[in-house]
């Protein structure tokens, strides 16, 4: 269980530094790369947020999981799942609205604003597949698959520093180009996640009935 969870931390860690070295070789590097540097508050939100459903879920369900209630664990994964989506979704409308209060907030001045709101202003459409890829990798791995979990990391990271290069400086839409890369990564990684929660391997599962049921008490 531990060394695939370091595996993947250190993937994570590899390609975050990549990103910035491909950013750093630009011809306006020095500046993308403090705008980049404003926008890791925002980024360390996302996570954050992703993290308090996806991995305080998983933690419970592994204790319903435990005492073999496994319907229990099923309607903990759902409600994770819809609330996944509806933290996404908030996130990514209160940072478009106040974006620039929050990067000034963070640091920015009118020569960086520009390269942080390229960056996040694209990073940040990209919320919920984050959410969903890094909040329900923490149940995969909750059910013991620390294998399958760190490939789901290494899968967007692996994709990250392929697309880097190309819209970096193939498509010459520099952060711009970085953000596209992330989220396209993180994408990718959800599907993968999702497509096993709707697989055989999975003890717990996104039930149907269970959903509609928390969307019936929404509404």
């Amino acid at each position: 269980m531990a060394v695939p969870a370091i595996v993947a931390q250190l993937v994570n860690i590899i390609y975050n530094i990549v990103d910035r070295i491909y950013i750093g070789r630009m011809a306006d590097g020095t500046l993308a790369m403090s705008g980049l540097a404003v926008s890791l508050p925002v980024v360390t939100m996302v996570m954050a947020f992703a993290m308090l459903v996806g991995t305080g879920g998983a933690a419970i369900s592994a204790i319903k999981m435990g005492q073999k209630d496994i319907d229990g664990t099923d309607k903990i994964l759902t409600n994770s799942f819809v609330m996944l989506i509806i933290v996404g979704v908030v996130l990514t409308t209160v940072v478009l609205i106040f974006l620039d209060p929050m990067l000034y907030m963070f640091g920015a001045d009118a020569i960086n604003i520009g390269y942080a709101r390229n960056y996040v202003g694209i990073y940040i459409l990209g919320t919920l597949c984050v959410n969903l890829s890094f909040g329900l990798n923490s149940y995969i791995t909750a059910q013991g698959f620390a294998k399958f979990a760190m490939t789901t990391v290494v899968i967007g990271a692996i994709l990250n520093i392929i697309l880097d290069p190309f819209f970096i400086f193939g498509l010459d839409i520099g952060v711009k180009g970085a953000a596209l890369a992330t989220i396209i990564s993180q994408a990718v990684s959800a599907v993968w996640v999702l497509v096993f929660f709707s697989g055989k391997k999975t003890i717990i599962k996104i039930r149907k009935k269970i959903l509609n049921q928390i969307l019936e008490s929404y509404c």
